[in-house]
């Protein structure tokens, strides 16, 4: 089942320059700072930004559900009348995304 939104990612063009800016932000540093991600752990939140996200057609923040199992999620989600937007992909370490658009055109993240 869902928990509820538990990582925010940010499209950005300068990766040093936002992560000084978020890290102040935050409080925090990042946990992980790497050329295709930074990624901060505030509490059961995660803060991504990611310097490729404006390249890959990410306009603004993009948030993301954890859930068990991820094609069944999507599928549930299309059934429910949302578009895949980007299907399921694997991005590092085993960890899986996927993206869908509702009916506004909003896109949803999921991961697992």
């Amino acid at each position: 089942m869902p928990q509820g939104i538990s990582l925010l990612v940010y499209p950005v063009k300068d990766a040093a320059r936002a992560t000084k800016l978020y890290s102040q932000l935050l409080g925090v540093a990042p946990y992980v700072e790497a050329p295709y991600y930074v990624g901060f752990r505030v509490g059961d939140q995660e803060i991504g930004l990611d310097p490729n996200g404006h390249k890959s057609g990410q306009t603004g923040p993009l948030a993301y559900t954890q859930v068990g199992d991820i094609r069944k999620s999507l599928k549930e989600l299309v059934g429910a009348g949302a578009q895949v937007h980007q299907d399921v992909r694997d991005v590092g370490g085993g960890k899986l995304t996927a993206t869908a658009k509702d009916a506004d055109g909003n896109v949803i993240g999921l991961m697992q």
